[in-house]
């Protein structure tokens, strides 16, 4: 469900446009050009924190093992709990992906 504080139309557009992307590799030029370094590294960091929240890690090894501010963790686990489900729909994709490769790459 989109939020209605969220929906807009340039929003609607620049969402469109990462449905067209094909591959990492467009992915990587997509995101190069349309945000910063720092940007994309907080972005990262985010999934990664969501990853090991989910693996019910602690604050203090989240911290270390990615850099996150505890600001940070708190606002993805924030996210996790009452947030639009983003994160875990995402993860539970990357799971079944792996899952999927696994079981290809098993003779």
């Amino acid at each position: 469900m989109t939020s209605s504080k969220l929906k807009d139309p340039a929003l609607d557009k620049l969402f469109e446009a990462i449905l067209l992307l094909e591959n990492e590799d467009e992915c990587y030029r997509f995101f190069e050009d349309i945000c910063t370094i720092a940007e994309l590294k907080a972005l990262g960091q985010r999934m990664e924190v969501a990853k090991m929240l989910e693996q019910d890690s602690t604050y203090t090894h989240i911290a270390e093992k990615t850099g996150a501010s505890p600001a940070t963790i708190s606002r993805v686990k924030r996210c996790l709990v009452y947030g639009a489900d983003g994160y875990r729909l995402i993860l539970e994709r990357l799971k079944e992906r792996k899952k999927t490769v696994d079981s290809e790459k098993t003779p």
